[in-house]
C-alpha cells in the first residue's frame, strides 16, 4: 500500500483506489479560486508528485476526478473505485 503525501490544504478525508492501492487525502474545493463548477466538482484530490491537486466528486464507493480538458475546454473525467473513503 503507498500513501502519497503531497502538501495539501485542509484535508477532510482520505480515499484509496481500488486498482493500484494508492491512498489520496481531499479537501473542499474552493469557489474562490475555482475554474469549474464547485456544484459538479466539490473536491480536491491532492495527488502528489508535484502535481498538486485536481478538481474531484469524491462519493462513497468512486470518484470522479477531473485529469486534463480536451480541445473544447471541457473537463476529461476518470472514475475511480473506491476502496476506502474516510472522514477525518
Amino acid at each position: 500500500m503507498n500513501i502519497v503525501y503531497p502538501e495539501f490544504k485542509n484535508p477532510i478525508g482520505l480515499i484509496r483506489e481500488k486498482e493500484f492501492g494508492n491512498e489520496f487525502y481531499y479537501s473542499l474545493n474552493d469557489p474562490t479560486d475555482s475554474c469549474l463548477p464547485v456544484v459538479n466538482y466539490p473536491h480536491r484530490v491532492w495527488v502528489g508528485n508535484d502535481q498538486g491537486w485536481r478538481y474531484a466528486n469524491v462519493k462513497k464507493t468512486v470518484a470522479y476526478i477531473v485529469t486534463d480538458d480536451d480541445e473544447y475546454g471541457q473537463p476529461v473525467i476518470e472514475k475511480w473505485s473506491l476502496t476506502k473513503n474516510e472522514i477525518i
